[in-house]
């Protein structure tokens, strides 16, 4: 049996997506259970030998969650089954409002206004996020790229107790919210002001050959490959999870995407790299 993950976070942020996204894994996926019945359903679940990856509990989709007290199951489950972790879905403020004001459901957090609903989940909930495994911003991806962050983190990769995920952004699009380090790439030359590589990307190879090519490219990923070799271990000894590390250049589309590429390829990595912005 694979580990035990309890799903939640901001009401509207992705939850269901994130559902479906585990059970098209190979996940048991036991949705909307009270609290008080997971930790007994979870000693079930885990009792035989069940051909699951693993099997996640999407906790308080339709009503409220009590922090602490979902604090405390994950942390007997841990101690009981080694491998329960929490996965809280986050986005700003504005964009749960659109969300909620588009398919005009109910906030399960009375107040005034949505806003104030809003308001009062996320300062209740700031504990729980604290105490998360792994936070993920839907705020600025759409469903399909939310289920990719979901298999890159959660599909079967052997006994790896740390994943390790890489992250590509455009500083005009914002910088993630969900990331450990960032790595700034707009000190390298531009490709987008070289005319035949414009309408390239970090992923062809004349791009990643302009990028790479330069000595100040090649001094970055010496020094983040360098940094990562023994930051890696150390992370995984003090039983950090997940390490997603952000590389970023001005539109998230050919040096930061290149960068990246390389220091999957010199370390390893066997995900893929997620391009956040690499279409835009």
């Amino acid at each position: 049996m694979g580990e035990i993950l309890l799903v939640t976070g901001m009401s509207g942020a992705g939850r269901s997506t994130v559902s479906a996204a585990l059970e098209d894994i190979g996940w048991f996926v036991i949705d909307n259970l009270p609290l008080e019945l997971v930790l007994r359903v979870g000693e079930l679940a885990t009792a035989g030998n069940l051909d699951y990856a693993g099997v996640a509990f999407v906790v308080g989709r339709s009503g409220r969650v009590e922090p602490m007290a979902l604090i405390e199951v994950e942390q007997e489950l841990r101690l009981k089954h080694g491998g329960a972790k929490i996965l809280f879905l986050d986005a700003p403020d504005d964009v749960l409002i659109h969300r909620y004001e588009g398919n005009r459901r109910r906030h399960p957090y009375p107040a005034p206004t949505l806003a104030d609903s809003i308001a009062a989940e996320r300062t209740l909930l700031q504990p729980l996020r604290d105490a998360a495994d792994l936070v993920i911003d839907t705020g600025s991806i759409n469903t399909n790229q939310l289920r990719t962050r979901i298999v890159e983190n959660f599909a079967p990769v052997g006994d790896e107790s740390l994943r390790i995920s890489l992250v590509t952004f455009g500083y005009a699009n914002g910088i993630p919210r969900d990331v450990d380090l960032v790595f700034d790439c707009r000190f390298l030359p531009n490709p987008h002001w070289v005319e035949a590589l414009r309408p390239m990307s970090g992923l062809d190879e004349p791009v990643a050959s302009y990028v790479l090519g330069q000595e100040p490219a090649q001094h970055l990923v010496d020094d983040v490959v360098s940094m990562l070799e023994w930051q890696i271990p150390a992370f995984a000894k003090e039983g950090k999870s997940y390490l997603s590390v952000a590389f970023g250049c001005t539109g998230g589309r050919h040096r930061s995407v290149a960068i990246a590429e390389e220091i999957r390829r010199r370390l390893n990595i066997t995900n893929a790299v997620y391009h956040r912005d690499i279409n835009q």
